[in-house]
């Protein structure tokens, strides 16, 4: 086969190079490909015609694309239906979310919204890529500085698989420990992905556990199957209800005061959250949760919170509250 794709003599490939162009969003222009492809006007009609005919047959009645002619711009080009492309807003949102996140890799982060900013609507992609641009250039990415996509996909086939991986995970203080565990649910939460996973304690015996992703290394799957009963089964979205800072622990509820006109951002934080109004700016409040990060969220919230139950709880927040202020 020549070095030299022959686009003149051979029709299919000229019309998958043409389709292929047009897929990318550009615009063609009848007599430069006259000229790119050197055949005449009508192959070239013809030609797109074909694949014009091909895109509807495709879809039947349901058609998702089609090849317009651009009088404006003197060109063809493949036009979508917007169930198909991501709308200019749509694309606008997921990429700001991306960025606001900070949980990817620069790099991994790059070709991301790069793969998103192309499902916009070609006429007005340039219009996304530039408010975009800027705020990239801006990113800081997060310290670890770590790729995560490989390990997030290798942990979510892990778990579509029910099977056990075992890796190496470096805790806050530089300590290494080698674990196996049952991997359930991956989660997001304050810049970080995490695994939750079952775990089996010397003392405690089979227990949730979760792992920040990129404090992983030389991860694996052992080969050994796993089954968790339907009665058993991790709920993701009851967990993420209760759990705050993703520091996992025993489930509880908890009652305190809040000392503010506006409870909003409490309900948001706490979705399991129950509020009664006793007087003006003042609400009691209670709610389930798990883990210990419920501690930090209720210290970070200053004066305008006051625990009642439970009393394990009122005196750790008391203790530390105390610390708090001898510190200030």
């Amino acid at each position: 086969m020549n070095s030299v794709l022959d686009y003149k003599g051979d029709r299919g490939l000229r019309m998958l190079d043409i389709f292929e162009r047009l897929n990318r969003g550009e615009l063609l222009n009848k007599q430069d490909m006259v000229r790119y492809y050197g055949v005449g006007a009508k192959t070239i009609q013809r030609d797109i015609d074909d694949i014009r005919n091909y895109l509807a047959d495709r879809h039947n009645a349901c058609v998702d694309a089609t090849i317009q002619y651009d009088r404006g711009a003197k060109g063809y080009r493949l036009t979508r239906f917007e169930r198909e492309w991501l709308t200019n807003q749509e694309t606008l949102a997921l990429c700001k979310i991306l960025l606001e996140s900070r949980a990817l890799e620069k790099t991994e982060l790059r070709g991301l919204i790069e793969k998103l900013l192309t499902q916009a609507s070609p006429s007005d992609r340039t219009i996304a890529e530039d408010i975009i641009r800027s705020e990239y250039g801006a990113y800081v990415p997060l310290q670890h500085g770590k790729k995560l996509l490989e390990a997030l996909w290798k942990i979510s086939l892990a778990i579509h698989r029910h099977k056990e991986i075992s890796f190496f995970y470096t805790r806050k203080d530089g300590m290494s420990h080698q674990r196996k565990v049952k991997p359930l649910s991956i989660m997001f939460s304050e810049y970080y992905f995490y695994v939750i996973a079952l775990y089996e304690d010397a003392d405690e015996g089979e227990v949730y556990r979760t792992y920040r992703i990129d404090r992983l290394t030389d991860l694996k799957e052992t080969g050994k199957s796993f089954r968790i009963p339907h009665s058993a089964k991790f709920h993701d979205g009851e967990f993420r209800k209760r759990v705050q800072y993703m520091y996992d622990g025993k489930m509880r509820t908890i009652r305190f005061k809040y000392h503010d006109s506006s409870i909003e951002h409490v309900m948001d934080r706490l979705p399991t959250a129950k509020a009664k109004k006793l007087a003006d700016g003042v609400y009691d409040i209670t709610a389930e949760v798990s883990g210990k990060g419920i501690l930090i969220w209720l210290l970070s919230q200053g004066s305008q919170v006051e625990v009642l139950e439970p009393d394990s709880l009122r005196q750790q927040w008391l203790q530390e509250g105390m610390k708090i202020s001898d510190f200030a």
